[in-house]
């Protein structure tokens, strides 16, 4: 990877015992273990530039604010350090809105900086003032003004704690530019000491329910456990291998835990979920919301004993009544029920291997049943195929990144990460547009490893401009576009609600030819038509070294059965 080293040059002399505000905020940066920056450069924030210039603090400059708070969105869930975004005020701030929303509602830790015009300038209409704490409040945990230079490292560390209060989440800092620029007595500024201002935030909830939960488990028989996000996020994911194979308890995984047990292990399974949750005595649910993805909790059969663990206590018992709940962290907690369980008798143990030889039975049925779409020759390709390439080229060593809508829905069912923390995609906003930011982030954090993409040609739209930002920082990964020249999650709800003459309203978006738009920055660009191509494609993109993207016609008139089972469209 290229170096991120800002570059010398000769300095003014710096004024004996002083620091200015920029210079204390990259101080305070670098004692939270951030090494880069995502931003784009504005008057307002360029002395926290110079200030990690001095402390070694890498700066990605991107073509979009909404990029860049996407992209310290994806640090954070790649390194498990909390991820930084600077960007300027007004536009600049109002532009990074959509990330931060993202990372609110995915649970993800990062600090967002804006700008804001001078103090001295208070409602007097200054270049590029608004409100912007008011605006962030409600999509982050913590939204402040720092009111003084001396306060500014100090404000950092708390605007970082309160990240991880509950649930990880998004905070935002606004600096006023006279108090960024302003110099103060280094005495008089307040540097918290790196790790000396935080408390562990690993609670196994309360021992009863550790007890109640050992002891629903060994007397169940037909158990399952769904790990969602927070398991990666508390980086989980030996203490739930471990629970699976203790107890014996078949998994399903969705989010950043998809990965937790590699395809093949005994305990994975994904493919009858639905089936499992029909027919299981007790369901566990871990690290993720009865939200729109779990049918807000109406999925689980309401004669299942259903057990929920969430870091956000808020989140246990949330449009569905429980069994039992227990608030912690993921890895505290399941390793707390294995050693609680670990001296009962385990009355379910041998019915369990009938229980997983019939799901597994079942998990084979299904994907007998989607083989033929799967090895599709049809032309336009079917997305299925296109998928089932992906997960064939693939290695443990990959990390995969869905940002679209059909296409990327096709691709759950499909595509199944081989290791822990190689899934990405936009939680549950949805938001289209994070794939390249993601990638960028990703390749950062893991200069080795592989990066590879599935965009829908909408989403990559939407912040492809900053593929130009991963070869201007040698951050190479591989895109493959699965180009229906449709947003065509949306048409398919218009064509079903309205008829297929109105179906194409709004959402066409014309035969765009994405391979040369790689090729225009230096990039590697290739078109596939024929479904044989696709595996030879990626190959040759993974040869070159260089960001790439593979731009895959697919049909536009093949929908995911996830697309056409949305409430949205019922």
């Amino acid at each position: 990877m290229a170096t991120m080293a800002q570059p010398g040059g000769t300095r003014p002399a710096a004024d004996e015992g002083k620091i200015s505000g920029g210079h204390l905020v990259a101080k305070a940066l670098k004692n939270e273990g951030v090494d880069v920056i995502f931003t784009l450069c504005g008057g307002h924030i360029i002395d926290i530039y110079d200030g990690c210039a001095d402390e070694g603090i890498d700066i990605i400059d991107v073509r979009h604010e909404q990029v860049a708070a996407h992209a310290a969105d994806g640090y954070a869930r790649m390194s498990g350090k909390p991820g930084c975004a600077v960007v300027t005020a007004g536009p600049g701030t109002t532009d990074a809105v959509t990330g931060v929303a993202n990372a609110f509602r995915a649970e993800s830790p990062m600090l967002v900086i804006g700008g804001q015009g001078a103090l001295s300038q208070h409602k007097m209409g200054s270049l590029q003032d608004l409100p912007h704490v008011e605006l962030m409040r409600p999509l982050t945990k913590f939204a402040a003004t720092v009111p003084a230079t001396e306060r500014i490292a100090d404000m950092i560390s708390m605007a970082f704690r309160e990240c991880y209060h509950g649930a990880p989440g998004p905070s935002f800092l606004e600096i006023p530019r006279d108090i960024l620029d302003a110099k103060v007595d280094v005495a008089s500024a307040r540097i918290p000491a790196a790790g000396r201002y935080r408390a562990s935030t690993r609670s196994a909830g309360d021992p009863a329910d550790i007890e109640k939960l050992a002891q629903i488990l060994v007397k169940s028989k037909r158990p399952c456990v769904l790990f969602g996000t927070q398991v990666w996020t508390c980086r989980a994911v030996e203490a739930a291998a471990e629970f699976c194979r203790r107890l014996n308890i078949p998994a399903y995984m969705n989010g950043a835990a998809r990965g937790t047990l590699a395809p093949g292990d005994e305990h994975h399974f994904h493919q009858t979920r639905r089936y499992a949750f029909d027919k299981a005595d007790v369901i566990v649910i871990v690290g993720t919301p009865f939200d729109f993805r779990m049918g807000y909790g109406r999925r689980l059969r309401s004669e299942a004993t259903v057990v929920q663990i969430d870091l956000d206590y808020r989140t246990v018992g949330k449009n569905r009544d429980i069994s039992l709940g227990l608030v912690g962290d993921a890895g505290a907690i399941l390793s707390a029920v294995v050693q609680a369980s670990s001296g009962l008798v385990d009355n379910g143990a041998k019915s369990r291997e009938e229980w997983k030889k019939e799901l597994r039975a079942e998990e084979l049925r299904l994907e007998k049943g989607a083989l033929p779409k799967r090895l599709s020759e049809e032309a336009p390709i079917h997305p299925l195929r296109l998928a089932h390439e992906i997960n064939e080229f693939l290695t443990e060593e990959s990390i995969f990144i869905g940002d679209g809508g059909d296409v990327v829905t096709f691709s759950a069912g499909v595509i199944q990460p081989k290791a822990p923390g190689r899934w990405m995609d936009p939680g549950p906003l949805g938001t289209l547009g994070v794939g390249t930011p993601f990638a960028m982030a990703a390749k950062y954090v893991h200069p080795r490893k592989e990066v590879v993409c599935l965009f829908g040609d909408g989403a990559f739209g939407l912040t492809g401009w900053d593929f130009e930002t991963c070869v201007r920082f040698n951050l190479p990964f591989i895109g493959v576009i699965g180009n229906n020249s449709h947003m065509n999650q949306i048409r398919y709800g218009q064509i079903a609600k309205y008829g297929r003459e109105r179906g194409e309203i709004a959402n066409y978006l014309g035969d765009v030819h994405f391979e040369e738009f790689a090729r225009m920055f230096g990039g590697y660009g290739e078109e596939v038509r024929d479904p044989a191509q696709i595996g030879p494609a990626l190959r040759r993109a993974r040869e070159s070294g260089k960001c790439a993207l593979i731009n895959v016609w697919v049909n536009p008139d093949a929908f995911a059965p996830g697309t056409m089972n949305q409430t949205m469209y019922k």
